[in-house]
Order: structure tokens, then C-alpha cells, then sequence
């Protein structure tokens, strides 16, 4: 599925990007511009940022390796914040 139509790429190229980020550095912090930056494009409008980040979110790789190694203070935090 195409995710932003400004630059033609899709949700395989931002899955695949943020693999290929993760596999690189385990504990790197991925973010669009760097996905964009890992693909040789350029975001454009922006009005495809919600969808993807979602879309890079819901990536297998997304999370960091790591995150049992938090304090326990910042352990769920995200859940805790949407509740």
C-alpha cells in the first residue's frame, strides 16, 4: 500500500527500512526522516505523517531491543499516558 503519495513509498519500504535500521544498530531511535533518509527520498507535504508513523510503528523491528533495562520508574509509561 502506498503510505505517502509524494514520494511513491510504501508500507513494505518503511517496513523494510526500519529492519534494515534495526539489524544495523539494535538500539538506534527511528524516526521518519531517518526512514526517508534511509530510502534516498525526501518527505514532501506531510500529510501522510500520521500514516506513517503508524505504519513504522507497527513494524516488527520498531522497538528498541532493550527496553527491559529501563528504570522501572519509565516502565509502561506509554500505557499509563493512554489510559
Amino acid at each position: 500500500m502506498i503510505i505517502c503519495h509524494c514520494t511513491q513509498t510504501t508500507d513494505h519500504e518503511i517496513r523494510s527500512a526500519v529492519d534494515w535500521m534495526r539489524a544495523s544498530d539494535p538500539d538506534t531511535i527511528v524516526t521518519p526522516g531517518k526512514i526517508y533518509h534511509a530510502l534516498g527520498r525526501r518527505p514532501d507535504c506531510g500529510g501522510c505523517i500520521k500514516l506513517f508513523v503508524a505504519t513504522m510503528r507497527a513494524a516488527d523491528g520498531f522497538a528498541v531491543g532493550r527496553q527491559p533495562d529501563l528504570p522501572p520508574v519509565l516502565m509502561g509509561l506509554r500505557k499509563a499516558a493512554a489510559g
